[in-house]
């Protein structure tokens, strides 16, 4: 499935669309006064997620403001607030691809459900850090990250149902329209049972920009969108991965 396009020729945004920008904009406003801080690239990634339908739209970005409110207080996540996620070092940041989209590598090897309590939403808490450091780094005329889950040495006590399903919640309810792809690498025949319970949950306009790369293919298939000079070294490239907390 093809991600939907609704720019015209020259990147802007076509008449129709825009009408109903504006319409969504009046209704939420509406509806929660606090809207107005937002602007329009903002509504329109609601917009566009909910493929131009303004009510539909509207309720989902009324949810997000809502969530934030009660999910973050203070307005972002700070790191004390995540140091057990932070400490196994899961998440690092790269360069930009060839249409300047940060890099985010998640090493899903690295990843143990926590039994603390709040175990979850530390977690969650950590994909919202991420999710907001990669949003800083997308430059102008560009709203979307290109991301690859590393699977290498993923197993049992690694899966994480709870967590997965958290982290999918966050991305397409909260941040919609901001994952440009997801190349998932070295998955293990394991993996796969799990990934038959996380599947449904993912909107089709998420799973269209999933793609599973078989190991030998690796680097000539991120070679397609990314730089050798930007490509991270562990897949034959030449640029260094930073920890997320460290970029």
């Amino acid at each position: 499935m093809e991600e939907k396009d609704h720019t015209n020729i020259n990147g802007k945004d076509n008449t129709a669309e825009q009408h109903k920008l504006c319409l969504m904009r009046a209704l939420v406003e509406h509806r929660d006064p606090s809207a107005k801080e937002a602007d329009d690239l903002m509504l329109r990634r609601f917009l566009r997620a909910r493929d131009l339908n303004v009510e539909k739209a509207a309720t989902m970005f009324l949810k997000y403001l809502k969530w934030k409110r009660t999910f973050l207080p203070k307005g972002f996540v700070s790191e004390d607030e995540i140091e057990y996620d932070l400490s196994q070092n899961k998440i690092c940041l790269g360069g930009q691809d060839k249409q300047g989209r940060p890099i985010v590598v998640a090493f899903a090897g690295r990843h143990y459900q926590s039994s603390k309590p709040g175990g979850l939403d530390e977690f969650k808490r950590l994909v919202v850090y991420t999710l907001d450091k990669l949003c800083a780094r997308i430059p102008d005329g560009q709203e979307k990250f290109l991301a690859i889950g590393d699977l290498q040495g993923w197993g049992y006590s690694n899966s994480d149902v709870r967590g997965y399903l958290g982290f999918i919640s966050v991305l397409q309810d909260y941040y919609p329209e901001r994952l440009g792809k997801l190349f998932i690498v070295h998955a293990p025949r394991v993996f796969m049972a799990v990934w038959k319970v996380v599947y449904p949950f993912i909107d089709e306009n998420t799973k269209a920009k999933i793609q599973f790369v078989e190991k030998q293919h690796i680097k000539s298939k991120l070679l397609e969108d990314i730089d050798e000079s930007q490509l991270p070294d562990i897949y034959g490239g030449k640029l260094q991965l930073v920890p997320v907390q460290d970029a």
